[in-house]
């Protein structure tokens, strides 16, 4: 079935992917090889301190957010923000699908699923 819209929910353990229509949902969820590698500040070491961004886990991301025409990327913190980068340089036919970035905490898939189709409804309106 198409679906025209895709909202992602993305922290570094796991990326919820919520592909819907007016009546269908279709859900995926996308997890790092390496869940161990998340970003924390590490005192004592050389550089930032923070682990490397797993290039792998946000293409897998990207991927299953294909087909989509308009794609919405929440999270709590700041994977969501390196995903967007991420698909701006490597995933470039996602960027006009973007259609924005909000932070919302560690809802359900259906509280997900009830915020996208709120979000998309007002965005349509605006149209």
């Amino acid at each position: 079935m198409s679906h025209h819209h895709a909202l992602v929910w993305i922290d570094h353990v796991q990326a919820h992917v919520i592909h819907f229509s007016p009546d269908d949902v279709e859900q995926f969820v996308v997890q790092p090889h390496h869940p161990h590698h998340k970003v924390h500040s590490t005192a004592g070491t050389l550089g930032d301190g923070r682990a490397p961004v797993d290039k792998d886990y946000f293409h897998r991301v990207a991927q299953a957010l294909l087909g989509a025409e308009e794609i919405l990327v929440v999270g709590p913190a700041q994977a969501k923000l390196q995903l967007v980068k991420h698909i701006h340089a490597h995933e470039v036919t996602l960027v006009p699908k973007l259609i924005g970035v909000e932070t919302v905490d560690h809802p359900s898939d259906a509280q997900l699923v009830a915020y996208a189709r709120k979000y998309f409804r007002a965005k349509d309106r605006m149209l």
